[in-house]
């Protein structure tokens, strides 16, 4: 019984442990993210993120209305990662900008490396 307590104790904090570093690798994806396609002069403060998500609902036109509609704080010419079949990550990144409190969701690749769409 006592084998199994420190077993489960020790997947416990496998889980735990994994779940924190992509929660970190999205949060450091989304920051190069913004860094390099703000326009010039945009400046933001305080950012706040969400806890990483996944969705299924993400298809081809949807990502392409959301690439087409951008933000604009950011940049037209984004360069995006590709589409990946099945499952994407999300991230919910809060800030302010002159005054205003504002937020957009980040999709990414299933390794974290690249955005593939924002709203």
């Amino acid at each position: 019984m006592r084998a199994y307590i420190i077993n489960m104790s020790l997947c416990l904090v496998v889980l735990l442990l994994a779940s924190c570093g992509k929660q970190y690798t999205a949060e450091q994806t989304v920051k190069d993210f913004v860094a390099q396609n703000l326009k010039e002069g945009v400046e933001t403060q305080r950012l706040d993120f969400g806890d990483l998500g996944t969705t299924r609902h993400l298809k081809d036109s949807l990502v392409a209305q959301l690439r087409k509609n951008g933000s604009s704080l950011y940049k037209k010419d984004i360069t995006y990662g590709q589409i990946p079949a099945g499952e994407v990550y999300y991230l919910r990144m809060t800030y302010l900008h002159q005054g205003d409190t504002l937020q957009n969701t980040f999709y990414m690749d299933p390794e974290l490396k690249e955005v593939i769409a924002f709203k």
